[in-house]
């Protein structure tokens, strides 16, 4: 969607309030379909979980390539993202299930580079796309894509240890476990006193805090993910595909911040998350002032500068949204830890595309028929929103993963 606004902008289709409305919806889908998937994943057969919903989705981008109608796209774009929910709940209680808490970080880190590895991809190939055959290519290509990643997902992945054959990997690794034979939690609602161990994270304020630090961060993360293409064409004076190159670099260097992210709070910090946190969080704030109010011109300091927000992003993607969650629930609640902090991500991040676009179109002048934009309160929104994560994570200091 954020490599086609500024051409749907430019035939008359949509205007950036309307883009803006209708990027909120699959935050929103997102939102409540992580969180029920997350507590559904818990208790799924994780390979025919995930080779669902990317089936779904890939057909939601077919039909969607095919025209444009407003109320259409509202409804399609908000099942797209209630069906990619389906995805990280699947992937990260997979992850629980099978990597014990002191390897967890470093496997979270590699497994959380293909937020970069798919937006960088969408950045660069989409924008080719659309530049070579108009907007409607860049849903049927990405849609066509998605279908053999959803036969690759059923045919290459597998459920968990027990279903193989294998111990759980708490008792392979010889720690303190559950025993194998325990029946799974039933997901019907908490009960009073005690019960259902999903339901009981709910008092754990941390995780409360974590989900308010992950939602200001998706703010910023979905401000630059789906305004950035737009905002390097129109105050920077990119093209197309030289704004879609810079933000596919960005995300790109994001693989680096994941896998570093996870090997250093686990072997040089001891599985501690928050002192690593607070470092990327400055540093992905500084990046992003050198990003908005560097001079243009300064295409290698620019690109530079969005390395740097890149990798330190995609490090606190991967912390505040997930794994710390998954260090400080039990193992059991995995799923229903990641839905939490889901539900918070995306429901901050479908309120951001509503302000942005809101903000974006009535900064809108037209000057002899060219559109000019001033994009100075939508960047006072996006770099405060990290600030405010920067200041929340910081506040867990003393939280530490459970053993």
């Amino acid at each position: 969607m954020s490599v086609v606004k500024k051409p749907l902008i430019d035939e008359g289709i949509f205007h950036a309030d309307e883009l803006g409305r209708i990027g909120s919806w699959i935050f929103w889908g997102y939102a409540i379909g992580r969180l029920v998937n997350g507590f559904l994943a818990d208790h799924a057969n994780l390979k025919k979980f995930f080779a669902t919903g990317v089936l779904l989705s890939a057909l939601v981008n077919l039909i969607m390539g095919t025209w444009a109608s407003y109320w259409l796209w509202a409804i399609l774009w908000g099942f797209n993202g209630w069906f990619q929910g389906f995805g990280a709940p699947s992937a990260i209680v997979s992850l629980a299930r099978w990597f014990g808490a002191k390897e967890r970080g470093l496997w979270y880190g590699i497994w959380s580079a293909s937020h970069s590895i798919g937006e960088g991809l969408t950045f660069v190939g989409t924008a080719a796309l659309v530049s070579l055959w108009g907007w409607h290519a860049g849903f049927i290509g990405p849609g066509v894509f998605c279908i053999f990643v959803a036969i690759g997902v059923y045919i290459l992945m597998r459920d968990r240890p027990e279903a193989m054959g294998l111990p759980p990997v708490a008792v392979w690794q010889d720690s303190h476990a559950a025993p194998a034979t325990e029946p799974a939690a039933s997901p019907a609602a908490c009960p009073a006193e005690g019960g259902n161990v999903q339901c009981q994270i709910l008092k754990l304020p941390a995780l409360w805090v974590i989900c308010l630090a992950s939602g200001t961060m998706y703010v910023t993360r979905y401000a630059i993910n789906s305004w950035g293409v737009f905002y390097l064409q129109e105050a920077k004076g990119y093209s197309l595909v030289q704004a879609g190159g810079i933000l596919g670099f960005n995300t790109l260097a994001g693989i680096g911040g994941c896998v570093a992210y996870g090997f250093i709070s686990d072997t040089l910090f001891h599985t501690r998350r928050p002192p690593v946190t607070l470092i990327y969080g400055i540093l992905e704030v500084l990046s992003l002032l050198v990003i908005f109010f560097s001079p243009p011109g300064h295409p290698v300091l620019l690109t530079a500068a969005f390395t740097l927000y890149g990798f330190t992003l995609s490090g606190l993607l991967a912390v505040l949204g997930g794994l710390f969650a998954v260090d400080i629930v039990p193992k059991k609640a995995a799923g229903a830890a990641i839905g939490l902090t889901g539900v918070f991500s995306y429901s901050f991040a479908a309120i951001q595309e509503r302000i942005s676009g809101y903000l974006i179109h009535h900064a809108e002048t037209v000057v002899g028929g060219i559109r000019h934009y001033d994009f100075t309160q939508p960047i006072r929104f996006w770099i405060g929103s990290s600030v405010v994560s920067l200041i929340l994570a910081t506040s867990l200091w003393r939280v530490k993963a459970r053993e």
